[in-house]
């Protein structure tokens, strides 16, 4: 499949739903059920491994996982990035190039500091993307605008958040985004109004409370990511099957 072919499934009339995976035999089995993509997540990734998300895992050991999942499957497959496992642009555009020889077709990428809350510069985050949009990737730009303070405990449904991460978008399509992430974000009127205000498909992470699939397409979402979600529940159902055995 080409990078036009993977765009033309970002649809909001029928969202491109990925039910995110952590190795081989996971992608296996989601692509059987009848996925048209297939997408890892960093931390599902990682924990499946033994390594803490953030980057923790070697950039070889994301490849290696990499080139086994796209060896089982025969959809395109989107890689979690993160933020590209390099500070200097020489490193960025080296493992951009080695993720799609690995077989990756499109990535996320992400615009905070690794190890902070900070976000980079929006023209510096312009200038990573513009090197792994370069290296042949279709490339997810995800903001970590709302997902920050998510996980800090704040509430991200903002609208001064809306307003930066819209301006972010627009910054990040001439940059040579494919589709804009906006993890965290869960209020559906400030979606739709990020949806309305970036000309980019747009992508949300599922949470607790949100509605329907359908629903988020309605209001203009052509991306729906599961984020760590599936490993979380599959790792909680083996280690209750285990207690069970062991009690």
């Amino acid at each position: 499949m080409t990078k036009d072919q993977f765009a033309a499934l970002h649809r909001a009339d029928h969202p491109l739903v990925l039910f995110n995976v952590w190795d081989a035999g996971s992608a296996k089995a989601v692509a059987d059920a009848g996925a048209t993509a297939i997408a890892t997540g960093s931390l599902s990734l990682a924990g499946a491994q033994g390594f803490d998300d953030g980057e923790a895992m070697p950039f070889d050991a994301l490849l290696r996982a990499v080139r086994q999942i796209v060896a089982a499957v025969d959809l395109p497959v989107t890689v979690d990035f993160e933020t590209g496992y390099a500070q200097c642009l020489e490193d960025l555009s080296t493992n951009a190039a080695a993720l799609r020889e690995a077989g990756a077709l499109g990535c996320n990428f992400e615009d905070q500091v690794l190890g902070g809350q900070e976000l980079r510069d929006a023209a510096e985050q312009a200038e990573r993307i513009a090197i792994v949009a370069g290296a042949g990737l279709f490339v997810n730009a995800r903001t970590d605008m709302f997902l920050a303070p998510l996980m800090a405990g704040e509430n991200p449904n903002r609208a001064e958040l809306v307003t930066g991460a819209i301006k972010r978008g627009a910054v990040y399509k001439d940059a040579g985004a494919s589709s804009f992430f906006i993890p965290g974000l869960s209020d559906i009127d400030m979606i739709a109004q990020i949806c309305a205000g970036v000309d980019l498909p747009v992508n949300v992470m599922r949470l607790p409370g949100m509605p329907s699939n359908a629903e988020l397409g309605a209001i203009g979402v052509a991306r729906i990511s599961y984020g760590p979600a599936p490993w979380r529940e599959a790792m909680g159902a083996l280690g209750e099957a285990a207690r069970e055995l062991y009690r």
